[in-house]
């Protein structure tokens, strides 16, 4: 029986991140009355460096107040761990006693715990709980944080919708997701009627091609008179390169640690600004970049989000008993339900929407998307339509 577990939290916060390591830290003292639960500071960089805090000790309910606050309450990292520094990794879970290690984040998290395990040799269980507003982890139906930023951007694009039938013109919202365009469809989730925003939906699944857009834009503004567009951060070419690459000025593009292009800190906002006012002169236009703020949002917390991060994190302990692996919501027919698959299916894997998501012949969510959406994220408002 597993006496010490060891919590780490890796990657972007969400709003129910948090959810996952009170499940877990719950589950543990249920199943293992007397045992250590220790969440490690900033991801893996704590348990290298041997900085934990004593989740164990905490009373329920200050676990229960922390899982129903956004943001990551251990702190995170976007360490990508090669072979020496998960070596580190292992002498410092090591030095802990940790019997099982969970650590929660996205894909390259489930890589960590990958090498992570074999080094170990079965003698610390390696567990992978799911973590993205992205939603784009292979092996899941959606993930946890998901629905919960979903809201946000849902409950954004129904509220410009109104804006813009008072005052029309063109608005340009931008929103997270590098490789994969779910965030941005789940714009498209709460329409306020038939000729409800958003119009135009762009993703990275989709090639981006300046001259189709500015004539999408002419084509909604002739029959709606205004044009709401839902854009990924991470749209790209033809030839795979982001907008950032060909649309903001080298000398201005900012990269990470990893090399990695920062999408949401450029001037593509800026530059999407600069095709409109070329190509569509004279249009009262607005181009907002969401940034971070769907993603950790207090008054967006979903119910079934914040249920099933919780349910997650407890799936992770039975996970460590059954020797570790990644930590999958998957939908059975008629619900979610957290299986266990291989953590290698799931690490440096990218599931990107399915191709039937989209309209086939216009820049738009298919059927589909909206059934799928509809489950996940049932409307929850009601505004009375506008006389214009």
């Amino acid at each position: 029986m597993a006496e010490t577990f060891v919590i780490a939290q890796g990657g972007g916060p969400t709003a129910v991140i948090n959810q996952t390591v009170a499940g877990a830290t719950l589950e543990a003292r249920r199943r293992f009355p007397g045992c250590r639960v220790l969440g490690a500071l900033h991801g893996v960089r704590g348990v290298r460096d041997g900085r934990f805090v004593v989740l164990s000790d905490l009373p329920e309910e200050a676990l229960r107040a922390m899982a129903a606050t956004p943001g990551a309450a251990l702190g995170s990292t976007r360490d990508k761990p090669d072979a020496a520094y998960c070596d580190a990794i292992l002498k410092g879970l090591k030095q802990a006693g940790a019997d099982a290690f969970i650590y929660i984040g996205g894909n390259d998290t489930a890589g960590t715990q990958g090498i992570l395990a074999d080094a170990a040799g079965g003698r610390i269980a390696c567990v992978h709980a799911p973590k993205t507003i992205d939603n784009d982890l292979v092996e899941n139906d959606h993930t946890p944080g998901f629905i919960s930023a979903g809201a946000f951007v849902a409950g954004a694009f129904l509220s410009v919708d109104l804006d813009f039938r008072a005052l029309p013109g063109v608005y340009v919202g931008i929103v997270m997701g590098r490789h994969a365009g779910f965030l941005t469809a789940a714009a498209a989730a709460w329409p306020l009627d038939a000729a409800g925003a958003p119009h135009l939906v762009y993703v990275p699944e989709r090639p981006f091609e300046r001259a189709r857009f500015a004539e999408d834009v002419r084509a909604v503004l002739g029959r709606h008179g205004r044009c709401i567009v839902a854009m990924s951060e991470g749209v790209a070419d033809a030839e795979g390169r982001s907008l950032v690459e060909t649309l903001v000025p080298r000398e201005l593009q900012e990269r990470d640690p990893h090399g990695n292009l920062r999408l949401s800190g450029s001037d593509l906002g800026q530059a999407i600004e600069r095709i409109l006012a070329e190509d569509l002169a004279g249009t009262r236009a607005r181009v907002d970049t969401f940034g971070y703020l769907p993603r950790g949002n207090i008054a967006t917390i979903d119910e079934t989000d914040a249920r099933e991060a919780r349910e997650a994190g407890a799936f992770a302990v039975e996970a460590a008993e059954r020797g570790g692996g990644s930590v999958a919501l998957q939908f059975d027919g008629s619900g979610t339900v957290c299986r266990l698959v291989p953590l290698d299916a799931v690490a440096g894997r990218t599931r990107h929407m399915p191709a039937d998501f989209l309209h086939p012949e216009e820049n738009r969510i298919s059927d589909a998307c909206r059934a799928y959406l509809a489950r996940l994220l049932p409307r929850r408002h009601a505004p009375a339509v506008p006389f214009v």
